[in-house]
């Protein structure tokens, strides 16, 4: 495709290859500007007029409403470098087998992933009357508190992180509205990930692991008194060693994008950990190796056609945000191709410096 030679005859590609060249002049490099728009999908919608619309009117075709926010994010990230709060870490063994994402029945989760396996067991907390069993951490929330938690650590060099004076606050920082219900699952997420116990094994070797060593529960408003905000917490010195050795950058900003699926941002993770590692030629994985990788909700004689349909609008939505990720599906599976990470090595040291120089 080129931004000079529209397709002549097509309006979505005319309307493709205008919109490529428009991301061109905005300053976005060409190759991710292309990769973007052959992601893009449109919708058709008439110009508006004060009369009623006649076979002579434009039809014009627009991004997709859902794309057109991930357009916003992919420009943002192709001209500029995460820097800030943009750059973000994640656990690497989390990176390649995630939380579950939806809500668990009973105490414990497994998933295995070639020689990886991941055992979340749900925990108890004192609520302030006593112990009370959590559920398994689950869902979008707990992945971004996760990463969150970690990139505070790393950034200040310490177990004890500051999540910040109020809820609200740490809403924000997560990129979520301030809705009734958020705060309702930041609660149940937030004891359910402070209070489990993470267990992980490869090749014979098993790590033992609780993510927070202290936690003071959300007290709910009582007496006519404000909900208690916890404020402070503490990880634990093996998970904090893991972060230093393996933390894996992301970029925040599509963090942000992806929020709302817990699938797209375990996609994100992955390709993040895994595509700049990938030498010499691509590599094929097949729908029913990233199926056990990912999925624990399907079920059933459809469950690999229902995966596959979810991954791949998910991965959808990463390659929007991510589009430097060299990574084509076919009928038989998914194909992997040495690509950029998402956060550059020589960005991580420059942050690495600034923090060791006392800069955070």
């Amino acid at each position: 495709m080129s931004a000079s030679l529209p397709h002549r005859g097509n309006p979505e590609e005319e309307q493709r290859a205008a919109y490529l060249t428009s991301l061109v002049a905005r300053g976005v490099p060409a190759a991710d500007a292309e990769a973007t728009a052959v992601r893009t999908r449109f919708r058709k919608t008439v110009a508006s007029s004060p009369v009623p619309p006649t076979d002579s009117d434009t039809e014009l075709l627009l991004p997709n409403k859902a794309d057109a926010r991930l357009i916003e994010a992919s420009t943002a990230i192709s001209l500029d470098a995460p820097s800030g709060d943009d750059l973000l870490f994640y656990h690497s063994i989390l990176s390649q087998i995630g939380l579950p994402r939806s809500r668990v029945d009973g105490r414990e989760f497994q998933r295995s992933f070639g020689a990886a396996w991941l055992n979340v067991q749900a925990g108890w907390l004192d609520e302030g009357h006593g112990p009370v069993l959590q559920p398994v951490p689950y869902g979008a929330m707990p992945r971004l508190a996760l990463t969150w938690i970690s990139t505070l650590a790393l950034r200040h060099r310490t177990r004890e992180i500051d999540i910040g004076r109020s809820a609200a606050e740490f809403l924000t920082l997560l990129g979520l509205d301030r809705q009734g219900h958020r705060y309702r699952t930041l609660r149940r997420q937030m004891h359910a990930l402070a209070s489990c116990r993470l267990q992980m094994g490869f090749h014979g070797r098993t790590f033992n692991s609780v993510a927070v060593e202290q936690f003071d529960a959300w007290l709910p408003r009582e007496c006519g008194e404000a909900s208690r905000w916890p404020g402070l917490l503490v990880l634990t010195e093996g998970f904090y060693a893991e972060l230093l050795n393996h933390g894996v950058p992301l970029d925040g900003r599509a963090l942000t994008a992806l929020k709302g699926s817990a699938l797209a941002i375990d996609i994100y993770t992955w390709l993040a950990y895994r595509l700049h590692r990938i030498e010499g030629g691509p590599v094929v994985i097949p729908w029913p190796t990233l199926m056990q990788q990912f999925a624990h909700e399907h079920a059933g004689v459809h469950a690999l056609g229902s995966f596959r349909k979810s991954f791949l609008h998910g991965l959808h939505k990463v390659q929007m945000v991510y589009p430097r990720a060299r990574v084509e599906p076919l009928r038989g599976g998914l194909v992997m191709h040495s690509s950029p990470p998402p956060v550059a090595r020589r960005q991580v040291a420059m942050t690495n410096r600034g923090v060791q120089r006392g800069n955070p």
